[in-house]
């Protein structure tokens, strides 16, 4: 059973990241519009709000600076000052989506997929895209997508992972390191593969995928085959993104969602909406931060 680390009460907690070097974690309340710190061996918890939903985030090489996956697209984000530096919009001409999960290759390169809010949200009108080091934007051949979620990517960076979360499969393809091409479209997990529908997910030193699932209370480690190698736990039935951290990226915490709990579910498992946290004996990799920046 994973312990709660921060009982944050989030209304949708998602996208956490370990950032090595400040010895925190990030993460969003997505509908509060809230980026939020922890850091662990001070329990510093911090709090900043923004103009818009934060969906997902990256390390960039400067310490002070966020890339922001917003609702709308795309920013900058200054720690400091909260200033935000507009990069590009995305899918504008499509009013029911928003951003959804997002992360880095190994190149430092930002891919991420969208969200589809309409009354019909298993219709799969939007995209998965990346983020070049140019701040270009480029949309990848992998289909539509209506709740894009569980981007990650192998330790080589040869293998992309990702999921339309209504479907509850997970597809993984090829995905060349230097130019950016994916081929080889195909099965990871099979729908009926674990319990509940799959959210976030990152990938360990092994090569094995975690994977959060919403509704099942559960994070599943899937080998490198698709199957299940072992399951956790959690208090609360919405986890939503897992991500590695501490000092030996050992710990692996989680982040987990209220919304959509009626009182009845909120009184049975309270802790949701909290970061937990379990101490494990596998390692994770280091988040590689965008390496992208204005010319």
């Amino acid at each position: 059973m994973m312990e709660l680390a921060v009982d944050g009460r989030n209304v949708l907690g998602e996208g956490i990241i370990w950032d090595d070097k400040g010895a925190r974690l990030f993460w969003t309340d997505i509908e509060s519009s809230e980026l939020w710190s922890h850091a662990p061996a001070t329990g510093a918890l911090q709090r900043w709000p923004l103009p818009e939903r934060l969906c997902s985030m990256a390390l960039t090489h400067d310490d002070g600076r966020l890339l922001l996956g917003l609702a709308s697209g795309l920013a900058f984000f200054d720690l400091a000052s909260g200033d935000l530096d507009r990069i590009c919009d995305v899918e504008a001409e499509l009013p029911t989506t928003r951003l959804n999960d997002g992360r880095t290759d190994r190149q430092g390169r930002f891919v991420f997929g969208v969200f589809n809010q309409a009354e019909n949200p298993k219709n799969p009108i939007g995209g998965f895209y990346r983020l070049n080091h140019d701040l270009s934007l480029e949309r990848l051949p992998l289909g539509g997508v209506a709740i894009a979620n569980s981007i990650c990517f192998s330790p080589d960076g040869r293998t992309m992972y990702y999921a339309d979360s209504g479907t509850r499969e997970i597809r993984c393809c090829d995905y060349d390191p230097d130019t950016g091409a994916v081929a080889n479209l195909r099965e990871f997990a099979a729908a009926d593969g674990a319990p509940g529908d799959p959210d976030g997910s990152t990938i360990d030193a092994d090569g094995y995928l975690w994977s959060t699932r919403w509704g099942a209370g559960q994070v599943v480690r899937f080998a490198p085959d698709g199957t299940v190698d072992r399951v956790l736990t959690l208090p609360a039935p919405q986890p939503t993104c897992p991500a590695f951290g501490g000092p030996g990226l050992d710990m692996l915490y989680v982040t987990s969602a209220t919304v959509g709990l009626r009182a009845g579910q909120l009184a049975d498992a309270p802790k949701s909406g909290g970061v937990f946290a379990k101490l494990l004996t596998i390692k994770g990799l280091a988040e590689v931060k965008f390496a992208g920046r204005r010319r």
